[in-house]
């Protein structure tokens, strides 16, 4: 059996955000069903460069895999993430394939959050603020103009944002409060590690999508955000584990998985006026699966 690698350039040509949404929202699906072997994340600390070596493998119904990412959050002129992920075939444990990790990364979590946006933001939700400005934030405008009629976007970060704004024709805002003040979606894509979003910044019925503060330690959304809005999050397991977010608002807060939304398992908004939040960690079943769809892309014998 030949085994395939799979560089980013090659991996880019093969994966397409429209086609990973849905992948995604059945594997995070097959996820809350219990139809999904996965341990919380392994992080390694690389204490002396301030990164992270983090391992995570799973099994689905469809795939074995696993990825190895890194994350080194004070990256200049380099991308703070880079991983590779593995496939093997689950009958016999044979290799499959190797890829390049960073972009699967990079498009998995902008899916999920294109999940969370379907299934929890209003529908008529037009005004897209985004906090960040770097590959996630590329990749979330992208996403979120796929599933809502986003007419105005707003740009915010504490060194790129002209930057970004010029690059994506967007508008960049002077300030955090400024890029959120009345927008129906926003997007937390930092590297902070206290809140850049407030709880009184934020409109009623707005949705929030919180993909970083990864670490139990570190932070996005203010206090006063997480007890006005209900929160719902990729994995329960990890999220109480990893997310510093999730870990201050406690358990009671979190209303549940985004699987089980999307399974009609859990109700997701109840009502035009509640504030709805995705808090996403990123999980393993996520890359196995946008994975194996770069796989099923190259053709030929599986």
């Amino acid at each position: 059996m030949t085994l395939s690698f799979l560089d980013e350039p090659r991996v880019r040509e093969l994966l397409r955000l429209e086609e990973l949404i849905p992948v995604v929202r059945r594997a995070l699906q097959d996820l809350s069903a219990g139809r999904v072997v996965q341990p919380v994340r392994v992080v390694l600390p690389v204490a002396e460069h301030a990164g992270f070596l983090g391992i995570m493998p799973a099994y689905t119904p469809a795939a074995l895999g696993a990825k190895l990412v890194t994350f080194y959050p004070a990256n200049t002129g380099l991308a703070t993430h880079h991983a590779i992920v593995a496939l093997f075939r689950p009958e016999t444990g044979e290799p499959l394939a190797l890829m390049d990790g960073r972009l699967i990364t990079e498009l998995r979590t902008a899916a999920a959050s294109a999940v969370a946006t379907e299934l929890l933001a209003r529908a008529d939700a037009s005004v897209l603020a985004i906090l960040g400005s770097g590959v996630q934030a590329a990749s979330h405008l992208a996403a979120m103009r796929l599933v809502r009629p986003v007419r105005e976007v707003r740009v915010w970060s504490p060194r790129s944002a002209s930057r970004f704004a010029a690059e994506h024709g967007v508008l960049a805002a002077g300030s955090a409060e400024e890029a959120v003040r009345g927008a129906d979606l926003i997007v937390t894509a930092t590297s902070a590690t206290t809140p850049v979003l407030r709880g009184d910044w934020v409109r009623p019925g707005a949705h929030v999508n919180a993909v970083g503060a990864c670490r139990p330690e570190w932070r996005e959304l203010d206090d006063g955000l997480l007890q006005r809005g209900r929160v719902w999050v990729d994995s329960l397991d990890a999220a109480l584990q990893e997310s510093g977010d999730v870990i201050a608002a406690g358990s009671s807060r979190v209303a549940g998985e985004l699987g089980s939304v999307a399974a009609e398992a859990l109700a997701g908004r109840s009502n035009d006026a509640e504030i709805t939040i995705f808090k996403s960690v990123g999980v393993a079943v996520e890359d196995v699966a946008a994975a194996e769809l770069v796989r099923s892309r190259l053709g030929g014998p599986g």
